[in-house]
């Protein structure tokens, strides 16, 4: 029977796994030193701080929502405060991962706080942990061993910016990690922008748009099989544009196929696009070609 543990501090975590709380908004934890009892066969972790791992062997199965993580050897995953993350473990495995945790206390009022939503990567799910080389895993390491010497001092008026700034480092580097794999999956990448654009032109045939609305980035992650935050970052950084921008430039070019190769009206041009209202429709157009829907018609009629 799968076991839930709340984690909703940093105290509750050290006292699941048997390790002392120097510091009870941060800490640096080594699962090799864990009580061998702490770790069930089945269990959800129910995340309300933030966690990074670097897991050098294979544990067992991890999921989050549906999708298995894509992890092995020096492989970082990440959690953000409302994540459920399952686990079920291999029969008798080893630990050996070090990680971080910080309660979103820890952060507030610095500039890691203000900016902690640029890493998109806490809100990644499915196929998307971090795959570490060597060197970067060496990297890895030493921001943790910074970040843990640290909280190993008497706690000042320094401490709490000089453990934020390191975690930002620690955070800064794992966003230049995940360019990198953007990059070394590229063949990977292709893929998935192949399937959006066979989903989008799906989505359009039809009437489908006009029985189901505008469809959304989360929708065509979802057809991806992966998060939308992770979607929208292997988009960007393949295309230079977002997902909301191939949607779009993807309605854009109907509504002008429709206007200049049809004799549908703007009104039934709006509904069959999934607009709700023609004046949406009227505004998203102008907003987009610099002229309204007749006055594009119109000026295609005069050429």
């Amino acid at each position: 029977m799968e076991q839930t543990l709340i984690i909703d501090s940093i105290e509750s975590y050290n006292n699941y796994f048997g390790f002392e709380t120097q510091h009870p908004l941060v800490a640096v934890v080594d699962l090799r030193k864990a009580k061998p009892e702490s770790f069930p066969m089945e269990a959800a972790y129910d995340y309300m701080v933030y966690a990074l791992f670097l897991k050098q062997t294979y544990c067992g199965d991890i999921t989050y929502g549906r999708q298995p993580y894509d992890y092995q050897e020096g492989t970082v995953t990440s959690f953000a405060p409302g994540q459920v993350v399952h686990v079920k473990r291999m029969p008798h495995f080893e630990p050996n991962a070090r990680g971080l945790l910080f309660h979103p206390d820890l952060i507030r009022g610095t500039s890691l706080g203000k900016g902690i939503g640029q890493y998109s990567f806490f809100d990644y799910s499915s196929r998307e942990a971090l795959h570490l080389s060597d060197d970067e895993k060496k990297i890895f390491t030493d921001c943790l061993n910074k970040i843990e010497m640290e909280l190993g001092r008497p706690i000042d008026q320094h401490s709490k910016p000089l453990i934020c700034r390191n975690i930002e480092l620690l955070l800064d580097y794992c966003m230049r990690f995940y360019d990198r794999q953007f990059i070394t999956r590229r063949e990977a990448n292709h893929d998935v922008l192949t399937r959006f654009e066979n989903e989008l032109n799906t989505y359009f045939r039809g009437n489908r748009a006009e029985r189901e609305g505008l469809p959304s980035v989360k929708y065509f992650a979802e057809r991806c099989f992966l998060s939308p935050n992770y979607f929208g970052d292997l988009v960007k950084k393949e295309t230079g544009r977002s997902p909301q921008e191939f949607i779009q430039g993807k309605i854009i070019d109907l509504a002008k196929d429709f206007l200049a190769g049809t004799d549908k009206s703007v009104t039934e041009i709006a509904y069959s696009l999934g607009f709700q209202y023609p004046q949406h429709f009227n505004r998203y157009f102008k907003r987009g070609v610099g002229m309204t829907p007749m006055e594009y018609r119109r000026t295609g009629a005069e050429a």
